[in-house]
């Protein structure tokens, strides 16, 4: 029986801590207000885990420190680096394996499918903060310090998500509005799962070929955002959707209103061009294959639907 640290208590997070928990493993599950599933392998503290004497003392013994936390995204390039920092001392001095869930803004804008072994060339300040998030890390694994890899997804879909689709598109749909989105409405676009997420890290916790690099996780769909607005409607029963790609000017008043959504505009390279990813590493290393998109899109219906 394994110990694992799981720092953070959203969807992913969630996941990960069951997967480990119902293979036998335990679970010390830190998030700042002690979430996370109930089950009796699973440990879940209050603790501020950018605190980096309180998140090395907790990691003590662990196999695994597994970072699935993320500020708020108005607050993550002021939070993260002291989060980094912590995670990364918490890694050296306790022993731990280091398991951080990212995303992929250190890539900046990328022509064609977007690959592990692109270099990270981000010309956003999120993507910067991302970028260092891994250069730190991983040079710290170079020089032998930790033992370290990154998790890459799509953008989300799924409960819990703060995601354009979920904030922008599944609630509309539902009520039969007209869908505004600032986004290229016919770009392939890769979509990730939180649950393939978690499939991924506990893969990842327990394989020797994981460390010293990034892994994308397999994407449930590389559909537009018409595509699977299209679908969305069609598997709950919902008017076809009017879609609408928002004008800059729309946008610039949204995020005025909304301090979330005023962090859109940055990332707008994301949504106006092609953005999929090359997951093969992970299906090849791992035979893992998405969860099936109607699941996805169904169980995000049935979510929005109990919280409204």
């Amino acid at each position: 029986m394994s110990l694992h640290i799981v720092v953070g208590a959203n969807h992913s997070a969630t996941a990960t801590a069951r997967l480990l928990a119902e293979s036998g493993d335990r679970i010390r599950m830190l998030s700042r207000r002690g979430g996370g599933p109930e089950h009796p392998l699973i440990e879940r503290i209050t603790a501020d885990a950018s605190d980096a004497a309180v998140l090395t003392e907790l990691a003590q013994g662990a196999a695994t420190l597994i970072n699935c936390a993320s500020p708020a995204y108005n607050r993550l390039p002021i939070e993260t680096p002291p989060l980094a920092a912590a995670l990364l001392a918490a890694a050296e001095y306790s022993g731990a394996r280091y398991l951080n869930l990212s995303n992929i803004y250190g890539y900046g804008p990328v022509a064609g499918p977007i690959t592990e072994n692109l270099p990270l060339s981000p010309t956003t300040i999120k993507g910067r903060v991302r970028a260092r998030m891994w250069h730190d890390a991983i040079t710290l694994h170079e020089q032998g310090r930790i033992r370290y890899a990154e998790v890459r997804p799509g953008d989300f879909i799924g409960p819990g998500s703060v995601s354009m689709f979920n904030l922008m598109v599944a609630p509309a749909v539902l009520a039969g509005q007209p869908v505004h989105i600032p986004a290229d409405l016919d770009a392939p676009h890769s979509w990730a799962y939180p649950g393939d997420v978690a499939r991924l890290l506990v893969a990842l916790s327990r394989d020797e070929r994981t460390w010293g690099q990034a892994w994308h996780v397999p994407s449930i769909s590389d559909g537009s955002v018409r595509e699977v607005a299209v679908r969305f409607a069609e598997v709950t029963g919902s008017p076809v959707p009017d879609l609408v790609n928002m004008s800059p000017l729309d946008l610039h008043n949204l995020a005025l209103a909304d301090p979330i959504l005023g962090e859109v505009p940055e990332m707008q390279y994301l949504y106006q061009r092609p953005a999929v990813l090359d997951a093969s590493l992970a299906t090849r290393t791992f035979d893992l294959k998405p969860t099936l998109l109607d699941d996805v899109l169904i169980e995000t219906a049935n979510a929005l639907k109990g919280s409204a």
